[in-house]
């Protein structure tokens, strides 16, 4: 008889999940039994492994839903999206939760048409992080963004965090729906706190002594059209060399804006988001900085 042994980054993910689960009170995390058909097989697990191998998550995105609680976990579980993921919004005295809607290893439908760094169809090489909010809403003073609370944040760094650490998802693939269709989505928005995700030492950050020296001198000269297409490019945006400054071009600034740039996303080249854009395209400038208890004295 043979056995299934999970692995103890698996085991690892599952205990910090744990831990998610119980500050939000809901229940663990469970890891999906081996499929029937194997249990019928003498396989050999244990004597040979692959050393060519990695996992099918290759990237994490995260989304808000615009929608409330209940809504979300109908349309995530009965329609035709879904995610791997929720994390519910605090709701008459009820904190957030966690609810896994698919499981990891399995596909969701939750990216749409979407690029990143030179792979497309993100559905098939991403693990999705729903996140319960309205995102905006539009007035006649015009669009007011909302705030994410700070305890379903918590959540959603633990959550991140595990996920991250269980794959291997390389900083700069964690990333919003916007950066992977960018004037398709906007999720999720300006108002996330992707500044924390960079201080928790999940993503890269500019450093912002560079994009300070960078900002000088670009306010004396913006770039033109074909510098701003290419950065955009190297950074992971799909932007085609047109040399014009076209819709797909402003889209993608404003995605960018609004992750590094959040006080204004109008989707214009400016020194500032000249400035950051250089930097976060530059190996000696865009990097995770240690969090504070990893730092040495």
């Amino acid at each position: 008889m043979r056995a299934l042994m999970y692995s103890p980054r698996l085991k690892t993910l599952a205990t910090a999940l744990f831990a998610a689960a119980f500050v939000a009170g809901c229940s663990t995390l469970q890891i999906p039994d081996e499929p029937k058909y194997l249990r019928a097989l003498e396989i050999d697990v244990a004597s040979h492994r692959s050393l060519s191998q990695d996992s099918r998550a290759q990237h994490l995105v995260l989304h808000f839903t615009t929608i409330n609680n209940e809504a979300s976990i109908r349309v995530l579980t009965l329609g035709a999206v879904s995610s791997h993921y929720l994390v519910t919004e605090p709701e008459n005295g009820v904190p957030p939760k966690i609810y896994q809607f698919v499981a990891e290893h399995r596909r969701a439908f939750h990216a749409g048409v979407s690029h990143w760094k030179g792979a497309a169809g993100l559905n098939a090489s991403s693990i999705g992080i729903e996140i319960v909010g309205k995102g905006y809403t539009d007035t006649p003073e015009g669009r007011i963004w909302h705030d994410f609370p700070k305890e379903q944040i918590d959540l959603v760094i633990a959550l991140t965090k595990g996920i991250v650490k269980e794959h291997q998802i390389r900083p700069d693939r964690v990333v919003g729906h916007s950066d992977i269709a960018p004037g398709r989505k906007n999720d999720p928005g300006p108002k996330f706190p992707w500044k924390r995700f960079a201080d928790e030492g999940i993503i890269p950050w500019p450093d912002e002594a560079m994009v300070a020296a960078k900002q000088r001198e670009f306010e004396a000269k913006l770039p033109d059209v074909a510098w701003l297409q290419q950065k955009l490019t190297a950074h992971g945006f799909n932007v085609p060399g047109t040399n014009t400054y076209d819709q797909t071009t402003k889209n993608a600034v404003e995605a960018f804006q609004m992750k590094y740039r959040q006080a204004k996303f109008d989707g214009l080249l400016d020194a500032e988001t000249a400035a950051l854009l250089d930097v976060a395209t530059r190996a000696d400038g865009f990097r995770v900085r240690p969090v504070a208890s990893e730092k040495k004295p």
